[in-house]
Formats: structure tokens, C-alpha cells, sequence
């Protein structure tokens, strides 16, 4: 009676073990020899620094300036006045280009009336 023994493995670090998917072991040609070939399929895992994903993240503006009441009104008629001006201005051929002119004139306006958000660093 032949006995079959396990006796190739593959070591990992504890940190890394949720990351192997799955393994087997092959029996190879029959030419004497102990071992068998052992396959690992591990998934790659890529670590982003926060760094870099705040980076492309879209810029966030001071919205705590809202909540003064005489920004909030500066920022309620540069709004108005801007978008009376734009109404003028209709291009009914394009509707893309008329959403990119909105979307710019909000961005512009909250960025000269509230300012930029920044983190505190600690």
C-alpha cells in the first residue's frame, strides 16, 4: 500500500492569507519523485494613498460661509444676476454646452464667494 503525503506547501504571511483564492496541487509525470506542482491563485490587491484619491476627488468649497448671513446673500445675487444674464444668452442648439456654461458659472461664483475647503492638518 503506497501512502500519498502532502508535503509541498505554499507560506504566505498572515497579513497577505485573504488574498490567496485558491490552491491546488498537481500531480506531475510519474518519474519518482516526491514533489507535485502547487498552483496559487492570489488576488492583487493595490493600495491608493489618500494623498492621490483626494487629488481626484472634485474640488469641495467652504460651505460653513453659507451660514453667514450677508455671504449667503452675496452669493443668492451674484447667482441671480449671472443666470439672468444666461438666460439671454439661450442657445437652443447645443443643450451640452449650455449645461458646461452652468456648471462653470456655479463653479466660479462659489469659488470667488465661499472659497476652497481645506483640510486642517494634524
Amino acid at each position: 500500500m503506497r501512502r500519498l503525503n502532502q508535503i509541498d506547501h505554499i507560506s504566505i504571511d498572515t497579513k497577505w492569507h485573504s488574498s490567496i483564492l485558491d490552491v491546488q496541487s498537481f500531480r506531475g509525470a510519474d518519474c519518482d519523485t516526491d514533489p507535485y506542482f502547487v498552483v496559487a491563485e492570489v488576488r492583487e490587491r493595490l493600495k491608493v494613498h489618500k494623498k492621490a484619491a483626494r487629488k481626484l476627488d472634485v474640488e469641495t468649497f467652504n460651505l460653513r460661509k453659507l451660514n453667514e448671513l450677508e455671504v449667503r446673500k452675496q452669493y443668492q445675487i451674484k447667482i441671480s444676476n449671472r443666470f439672468t444674464a444666461f438666460e439671454n444668452l439661450r442657445d437652443s442648439k447645443d443643450i451640452n454646452r449650455g449645461w458646461e456654461n452652468i456648471q462653470e458659472n456655479i463653479k466660479t461664483l462659489a469659488e470667488e464667494s465661499l472659497g476652497l475647503y481645506e483640510l486642517k492638518q494634524h
